[in-house]
């Protein structure tokens, strides 16, 4: 059997959206699962998008991913280079593309611009707008072709597409889809700069590097019937192709840059772990038989099936991502959550405390790594607040019971010098039973008038030990003046 070879080939135009995760993250586990080769490929041939910077992202993001790849730009396998700038200048798609002219295949056109612009033009894929071409330059003989090549005429290579007839292409999600040939255009294979059209080098270097499986989004369907003619024209073997399906926002319309979180850097900078996300993005569109959803990657890798996969589209759940990645920072070891936390802690919290008993607090409250500057700002300095935050139906509490527990409660605090978590406990549930009152009838104003908040990652004493002693009981005379009007 042929070894599965899968590949991921980005283009270096910025931050790895989400779609393009899921792409590689299929890849990856289509070429683990089957213990195969992924490949990293850089495709950069359309030189006016390219990004400064954008391959090191590309690399950065899937070596926090786990996607380890074993051929790329910095793992030299058999069928380098990885960059196709570099296979540009090697003449490797002239080459190729001049081997479909003698065959017929392909050919040269030396159209104007301003001839094509009163063309009919259609869109692509990607929304971009193209220009129908109607083969005027395919009827040139080769005397023609090659005076005009001598005198130094602009031009580009075009695929020879049929008119009449289908072409039928097989999807191991979709199945197999016919196209009428009318609706293939004669699309550019090399551009009027020497460079390749993506399409055409995607189709040769994923030949020439053996990939068996061909991973992308659906929104490049449309594109197949075109790729699997240059296969046939060329007498390869067409690949099996997977269609990933699209990925939307809540509101079911197409995930955009401009959403805030749909690039994997976009996540990690909003305090989610890489683990989480890249375990939340293989669910999008894919679900395991056994319904699991909190999976490791060795998990994922055992687990994945692409023929599994979903048609329809897949929603891009944030509040279920933020779930998952609490669910993930709550099994953290305690340790390794510090060394993550405690950069977070610091920069809101500045005055003198315990800040590992913060991280504590934390640790089993927060669903990311930014919620905790909400979680604990008041620890740093009582917020205003409303004084109708003591009125708590459960504990039976208002304004009025409220002032007279903490103006009976500070000199019974002032009196305390252990302000451990423990000791405070023990001495406010003794102040309870010793007046007759139920426990959270204390400590609910109690940690109202220390927080200044109606929810807090910990309880009234676990806040008054951070806060130590003097701190508590300025914060409790507070709570008593504005009780008091």
């Amino acid at each position: 059997m042929t070894k599965v070879r899968t590949r991921f080939a980005p283009s270096p135009t910025g931050r790895m959206h989400v779609g393009n995760l899921r792409t590689a993250l299929y890849a990856y586990l289509i070429a683990r699962h089957e213990d195969g080769d992924f490949i990293l490929r850089i495709e950069d041939t359309d030189q006016e998008r390219e990004v400064e910077g954008a391959v090191d992202i590309i690399k950065r993001t899937l070596e926090k991913a786990g996607l380890e790849h074993d051929e790329g730009p910095d793992k030299e396998g058999n069928c380098g280079p990885y960059v196709q700038s570099e296979r540009v200048r090697d003449g490797l798609y002239m080459k190729y593309a001049k081997e479909l002219v003698e065959k017929g295949e392909a050919y040269y056109c030396f159209c104007t611009p301003e001839r094509l612009a009163s063309l009919k033009s259609g869109s692509d894929e990607e929304g971009k707008e193209y220009t129908v071409y109607d083969k005027h330059c395919l009827s040139l003989s080769k005397e023609e072709v090659e005076e005009n090549l001598k005198a130094g005429k602009p031009f580009v290579i075009r695929q020879n597409n049929p008119t009449e007839g289908t072409t039928v292409f097989h999807d191991e999600i979709y199945g197999d889809i016919s196209v009428e040939n009318a609706e293939l255009d004669d699309m550019i294979l090399i551009k009027s700069d020497g460079f390749p059209t993506y399409n055409f080098a995607n189709v040769v270097d994923d030949h020439l590097m053996g990939i068996t499986h061909v991973v992308r989004g659906n929104e490049y369907l449309s594109s197949s019937p075109k790729y699997n003619r240059l296969y046939e024209a060329f007498g390869w073997e067409v690949p099996v192709y997977v269609h990933c399906p699209l990925i939307t926002d809540e509101e079911h319309k197409k995930l955009s840059k401009r959403s805030g979180h749909s690039s994997f850097e976009d996540l990690l900078e909003q305090g989610f772990l890489a683990e989480a996300i890249v375990n939340f993005v293989a669910l999008l569109g894919w679900s395991s038989a056994d319904n699991e959803e909190i999976m490791t990657k060795e998990d994922l890798i055992k687990k994945f099936d692409y023929r599994a996969m979903s048609k329809s589209p897949a929603v891009f759940d944030y509040g279920k991502l933020r779930w998952m990645n609490g669910e993930y920072i709550k099994a953290m070891d305690f340790d390794a959550f510090c060394e993550k936390a405690l950069p977070y802690i610091r920069e809101v919290i500045k005055r003198d405390m315990d800040l590992q008993k913060v991280a504590k607090l934390l640790h089993t409250r927060i669903e990311t790594f930014c919620d905790i500057r909400d979680h604990i700002d008041f620890l740093e300095e009582l917020p205003e607040y409303d004084i109708e935050m003591y009125t708590h139906k459960k504990m039976k509490t208002d304004a009025a019971s409220s002032l007279e527990v903490l103006q009976k409660l500070l000199p019974v605090l002032s009196e305390q010098e252990d302000y451990s978590n423990d000791a405070l406990y023990s001495r406010l549930t003794a102040f309870a039973a010793e007046n007759g009152y139920k426990n959270g009838f204390v400590l609910w104003p109690l940690r109202c008038a220390v927080s200044g908040k109606q929810s807090t990652p910990g309880g009234a004493t676990e806040l008054m030990e951070l806060l130590g002693k003097e701190e508590s009981l300025k914060r409790i005379q507070r709570g008593i003046e504005m009780l008091n009007g």
